[in-house]
């Protein structure tokens, strides 16, 4: 059963702030549009804070004829900044009437300044909107209160940007928010795969979350990020130029291709072969390729059909396909992949024989803000072969596993925030893990266990026998034969919804009858 998740206030202080000041643009700007005004601005101040201190270091080594040499600023990876870009000079300009246009000038000079930001920052995108001066203003005016180098690790705009982020995701609601991966989920990826040294891919990046928190992981487990590259991919523009803002604000190189582009239709990394693959690709996504197209696509290739309905199968099928030969991918998919016919199922089918699908883990529900079903996270390995490798410096040994698929069922594990949200905790995701890779040893009969409403070590022949389905709750044991959805806790779900949709339509019909009242027609 989920617990109630108590926030830390404090950690909270400078975000929500913020939060408060940005909701103040409702009514001059969309609020589908406003992440980018607030994010535009945080990254603004934030160049511009490392600009200063790198500049006060010149200073200080009596180097002041270089102050103002962009060589001297990108050698220690911080953005040179013109004097019509730095925060100082917005700031101080904040009130007057073409401050918009003064904030476009300035992101354009430092993207045109500094290579790696190419593609990155807003284009004329202050100006276009005509925001409210006296908001814009308010706005920079709280921005302008962030140390965003308060501590070493300089994360405060990172917490600031992540925290933005996931409030955005939540206010767009379903549908819509599909740039953010919740974090914790990002972290349990990052913990069953260990993308500690190689090439890291993922082919529909969103805002760049899976990069972010592949570098923290590797920092956190005493790594080198400097072992590692990136490749990722996005089909939005706008979501594209975040992802590439949120990197570049925590220094981390990446290839994103050359544009945005669509994975399918314009693939921008064709001969990519990837060690590790995270991916949160749009679920049940139609439309993704019209009758004709794409059929003798090389991403197919020897699975008999191209996938046919939604593009779920385009999307593992194209990760196949990019895995090096010790490739392993972790990425979440809706539940409705894990079972169904037609083309699905002999791909399915063919994933299995071929040895492809190592772990189904089974994602507590409400646990993303685009849907409140529960969802799937698939571990694919392209050798579950026996053998010993070096994992971040240590010799570790894997058992042929070639013929077993790992089942993991969380529905009723994580903690709850926001009222409606669930996540899984730091705890949940280290038992997670340490299941997992017990699984994976050699000595794994002494270390692991099937547990009952937990998770089942399938054969082959359990698969041959529930005709290649991929569901957990087909393998793992229930007691009594619950499916291990509790009853009293989905009915109180659906009664919550149903009172927030009874009292909209309360609402929407004193809306109606108002509208007719004021016309002079009682209802």
């Amino acid at each position: 059963m989920a617990k109630q998740n108590t926030p830390n206030p404090k950690s909270k202080n400078i975000e929500e702030t913020l939060w408060q000041s940005c909701d103040k643009l409702r009514g001059s700007v969309e609020p589908s549009e406003y992440k980018h005004v607030v994010l535009g601005l945080i990254f603004l101040k934030f160049a511009s804070d490392k600009f200063e201190e790198r500049k006060a270091e010149l200073i200080a080594e009596g180097k002041v004829k270089y102050v103002e040499m962009k060589e001297f600023y990108n050698m220690k990876n911080v953005f040179f900044l013109e004097e019509i870009s730095r925060w100082s000079f917005i700031s101080k300009n904040a009130k007057q009437n073409d401050i918009a246009l003064k904030i476009d000038t300035a992101l354009h000079t430092i993207e045109k300044d500094n290579p790696a930001l190419k593609g990155a920052l807003p284009d004329n995108y202050f100006s276009r909107l005509g925001l409210d001066r006296t908001k814009l203003a308010s706005l920079i005016d709280k921005v302008n209160e962030i140390n965003t180098l308060e501590d070493e690790e300089q994360d405060i705009v990172g917490r600031v940007y992540e925290y933005f982020l996931r409030k955005f995701a939540i206010k767009e609601g379903k549908g819509k928010g599909e740039f953010y991966t919740p974090k914790t989920i990002v972290n349990l990826i990052a913990e069953l795969i260990e993308p500690y040294k190689g090439i890291i891919y993922d082919p529909a990046c969103g805002s760049g979350g899976m990069f972010v928190q592949s570098i923290k992981f590797i920092e956190n487990h005493q790594g080198n990020k400097q072992e590692v590259s990136i490749y990722g991919q996005e089909y939005t523009k706008t979501t594209y130029k975040l992802a590439k803002m949120n990197l570049a604000i925590r220094g981390i190189s990446a290839n994103l291709g050359e544009k945005d582009a669509d994975t399918f239709a314009n693939d921008q990394h064709k001969d990519l072969k990837a060690d590790f693959i995270m991916a949160n690709p749009p679920f049940n996504q139609k439309d993704w390729r019209a009758e004709n197209e794409l059929l003798d696509d090389p991403r197919w290739r020897g699975y008999d059909v191209p996938p046919k309905s939604n593009a779920n199968y385009g999307w593992i099928l194209n990760m196949v396909s990019k895995l090096s030969e010790n490739g392993v991918a972790g990425f979440i998919l809706a539940n409705g992949a894990l079972s169904g016919g037609g083309e699905e199922y002999k791909i399915r089918r063919k994933l299995i024989e071929n040895n492809l699908v190592e772990a189904i883990i089974i994602i507590p529900r409400n646990t993303f803000y685009t849907t409140d079903i529960s969802v799937t996270l698939w571990i694919l390995n392209k050798n579950k072969k026996e053998r010993t490798t070096e994992i971040n410096g240590k010799q570790k040994s894997y058992r042929n596993r070639e013929k077993e698929i790992l089942f993991m069922d969380l529905r009723r594990w994580g903690s709850e925030y926001e009222k409606k949200f669930v996540e899984l905790t730091t705890d949940d995701i280290e038992k997670v893990a340490e299941n997992y890779h017990n699984w994976q040893q050699t000595d794994y009969k002494t270390t692991y266990k099937d547990i009952p409403e937990f998770c089942k070590s399938a054969s082959f022949k359990d698969m041959e026998d529930n005709d290649f389905s991929l569901v957990p709750s087909k393998y793992i044991e229930f007691v009594d034969g619950d499916s291990g959805i509790d009853f009293d806790t989905e009915m109180k779900r659906i009664q919550k919804e149903f009172k927030v949709l009874i009292k909209e339509e309360k609402q929407s019909q004193e809306q109606i009858v108002n509208a007719f009242k004021t016309l002079g027609y009682e209802l």
